[in-house]
């Protein structure tokens, strides 16, 4: 045996420090079946996958319902659904690989997860949370104009001393009378 390699007997029971763990972010849209009120115990059942995995949680943002992009078709009690609309959310953990690949299994397995996705996380992006429901509100943040100050603002626009542009034009750009007879 060489020095690099270790049995499996000895690798099981070396202590792993921090540095072998790596970031992971879990996004998941649960049904919009779920009762509004069961939502936070899916989405406590999916933090505690990760505790039971070993995982680590330090992020996360609850489930919120929003309407989707697209219609999502899902196979339910051997009847294809289709739906409009979900609650997603996400929780951002710190797991080994091999962790991380059993708890997306798990929560592939269960039945109120519309659809879900594991990303391994850079540095950058654990830095920096993209917060979704955030992001949304701020989209709907929608100013309300009265039409008389758009009017009164559209005439004030234009300086005065502003050139007028005009086209130049070649004599062959311009029709000749005789070419039309």
């Amino acid at each position: 045996m060489t020095e690099n390699t270790m049995p499996a007997v000895e690798a099981e029971n070396v202590e792993l420090d921090g540095a072998d763990l790596h970031s992971y972010e879990l996004a998941f849209h649960i049904l919009p079946t779920v009762a509004e009120g069961e939502v936070s115990q899916v989405f406590e059942s999916i933090k505690d996958l990760i505790k039971k995995e070993k995982g680590e949680i330090f992020d996360e943002e609850a489930p919120e319902r929003f309407e989707l992009a697209y219609e999502i078709f899902k196979n339910i009690e051997s009847k294809n659904r289709k739906f409009k609309s979900a609650y997603f959310g996400w929780v951002r953990f710190k797991a080994l690989p091999a962790d991380a690949a059993a708890l997306n299994s798990e929560v592939g397995g269960d039945n109120s997860i519309l659809r879900h996705l594991l990303v391994k996380l850079t540095k950058v992006e654990e830095e920096n949370p993209f917060r979704f429901h955030d992001a949304l509100r701020e989209q709907k943040v929608v100013q309300n104009f009265d039409e008389s100050d758009v009017i009164a603002d559209s005439k004030e626009v234009a300086p005065a001393d502003e050139e007028e542009v005009v086209e130049e034009t070649s004599k062959e750009d311009v029709p000749n009378k005789e070419d039309n007879v």
